[in-house]
């Protein structure tokens, strides 16, 4: 099992490399962040990816994250990508180094007022929901200026760039035109000058379609199950 998941995981980077050179818009040298999405994996199958050579962890829901977090502490950079919810944010704050779904100004004040009782100024991607599906929480495109104006200036929070997830499309290169779009949006608000912000990262792209958005312009993106296999539920 451990040198499926070793094997495995390189096997993504291989991929993420190719897709890199494949790029049309996007630099090919600017590095791909690659997340381990460990949902529903026990922390047996966490150590061999991080023997692997891992050290960004994804979990969808804090608490999972926060009993695995329990065990695994600090050898790793904790991502929340799931949907939070506000009665969530709480544990969510104290071990997430990046939070990853923020879809709402009303999330991002009750993450700012966490952050700030506990003296942390935590970074956040806000999520955006390009294709405005209902299935899917996050930003439309026309309030996204107003939302980041609006969480930029929230005082225990520093963005660091935007989130997306294309609909689950049978055909995958039906992905490329939504990624394509969400990396110009990307490159124009890191022309924008919003305070508390240090807007450096794309996170897009999953098991499925997570070449096309690298070769597209992501430079983070979160795979779990062509690293860990199925999950277990």
């Amino acid at each position: 099992m451990g040198q499926e998941i070793a094997e495995r995981y390189q096997d993504v980077l291989a991929k993420i490399e190719a897709a890199k050179a494949r790029r049309t818009l996007a630099p090919k040298d600017t590095e791909v962040t690659l997340v381990a999405v460990t949902k529903n994996h026990d922390t047996a199958a966490m150590r061999e990816a991080i023997a692997a050579g891992a050290v960004n962890v994804g979990e969808n829901r804090v608490q999972e994250a926060k009993s695995k977090f329990a065990e695994i502490g600090n050898a790793v950079t904790w991502h929340i990508i799931g949907h939070l919810q506000t009665n969530k944010v709480r544990q969510a704050v104290k071990f997430s180094d990046l939070i990853h779904s923020v879809d709402s100004l009303h999330l991002a004040e009750a993450i700012s007022s966490e952050a700030a009782r506990i003296d942390k100024v935590q970074d956040i991607l806000v999520q955006v929901n390009l294709a405005k599906e209902d299935s899917k929480s996050g930003v439309y495109r026309e309030d996204l200026l107003e939302t980041l104006q609006k969480v930029t200036a929230l005082p225990n929070l520093r963005l660091r760039g935007l989130m997306c997830m294309a609909p689950n499309y049978e055909d995958v290169e039906m992905c490329r035109p939504l990624f394509r779009e969400m990396y110009k949006i990307y490159q124009e608000v890191q022309d924008l000058d919003l305070p508390m912000s240090n807007i450096n990262t794309l996170s897009m792209g999953m098991t499925h379609d997570y070449e096309i958005a690298v070769e597209e312009g992501a430079n983070m993106v979160r795979v779990g199950t062509a690293i860990f296999g199925p999950r277990q539920y």
